[in-house]
């Protein structure tokens, strides 16, 4: 089935990943991204590229009219910092952005709509590991931003009979292992590309927040995952919901955790470097451990990790971060 597809932040991180998968299977994808975020070194040459934002209604109108089939929707702000400082920049960009997608789906009968949510729904964990059955309790507003666009999709798909995947992640991590990305992300807030912009020389010194939690080292433990498997999640989901012709909801991750320390000797031992890091207070809310039950992703798609060890991730990360 030669779908087209409309990759919306297919410049960014994890879009431009699943863009090059898409393309690679076959499908006709446009990339539509502002760039705030993306590069353009990450626009796959066979894909057709619009710079522009999705809340552009001409350019939209555009794009849909050329008969579109498939949303991939990962143009979002993603800072939950941030988020609580402006909620109207959030308010405006991910919901907003998202209905204005969701009235041109209606209105141009588009029928599937594949959605890079997050881990931030479910807000501090009530019991470990965290399926999809957990409480949706955001606890800040990029958070509830993922929620409310779930939210909005169910109600479509009741109403106007679209189906819908959501991807829920943990920690995305790592860079293309064929090495077909090589546009860093901007201003990244994950743990990862923080450490491997210190060893670059980007950075001077990292913070970590809290030395003091009840984990085996004392730093906080999450559920990271590879962006190739990310990737492959979303390429999955879309055969599902498709072949399935059911709404998906499942959290994407690897049912282990890795502790902010395990994170840094990884990295100093595939890099050979030291990591300039210092030890600071806690962050409010962050808790001790957040790890992710991926069974329904494998049992639903079939779908597991393989590339999310911390020294496969790191690795990955040495051509775009150190140039070697």
């Amino acid at each position: 089935m030669n779908l087209k597809i409309l990759v919306t932040g297919g410049a960014g991180y994890i879009g431009s990943h699943v863009a090059h998968d898409l393309i690679t299977l076959g499908y006709d994808v446009t990339v539509l991204d502002n760039l705030s975020k993306g590069s353009l070194l990450n626009v796959h040459p066979k894909s057709k590229f619009i710079q522009a934002d999705i809340s552009e209604e001409e350019v939209l109108e555009k794009v849909f009219s050329s008969g579109i089939d498939v949303i991939f929707h990962f143009a979002a702000y993603k800072a939950a910092g941030e988020s609580m400082i402006y909620p109207d920049k959030y308010a405006v960009n991910n919901i907003g952005g998202t209905v204005k997608l969701l009235a041109m789906m209606q209105k141009y009968k588009v029928k599937y709509f594949v959605f890079s949510s997050s881990a931030a729904v479910y807000g501090n964990p009530v019991n470990l590991p965290i399926n999809e059955y957990h409480p949706l309790n955001p606890i800040n507003y990029y958070g509830y931003t993922k929620l409310a666009i779930e939210e909005n999709l169910k109600w479509f798909s009741e109403i106007l009979g679209i189906k819908y995947a959501v991807l829920r992640y943990f920690n995305a991590a790592g860079y293309d292992v064929n090495g077909r990305i090589k546009g860093k992300e901007i201003n990244p807030a994950n743990l990862c590309p923080i450490i491997m912009e210190v060893l670059s020389g980007e950075r001077k010194v990292m913070e970590v927040y809290g030395n003091d939690y009840n984990t085996p080292d004392g730093t906080c433990i999450r559920d990271y995952i590879h962006v190739n498997d990310l990737a492959t999640a979303h390429v999955k989901a879309l055969d599902y919901i498709i072949e399935q012709n059911k709404n998906l909801i499942v959290n994407l991750g690897t049912g282990m955790g890795f502790s902010v320390k395990e994170l840094l000797n990884t990295a100093e031992k595939v890099t050979g470097e030291k990591v300039n890091y210092k030890i600071t207070g806690r962050r409010p809310g962050d808790p001790a451990k957040l790890v992710a039950d991926p069974t329904l992703a494998f049992e639903l798609m079939g779908w597991k990790a393989i590339y999310s060890d911390p020294e496969v991730i790191f690795k990955s990360m040495i051509p775009v971060y150190l140039n070697r």
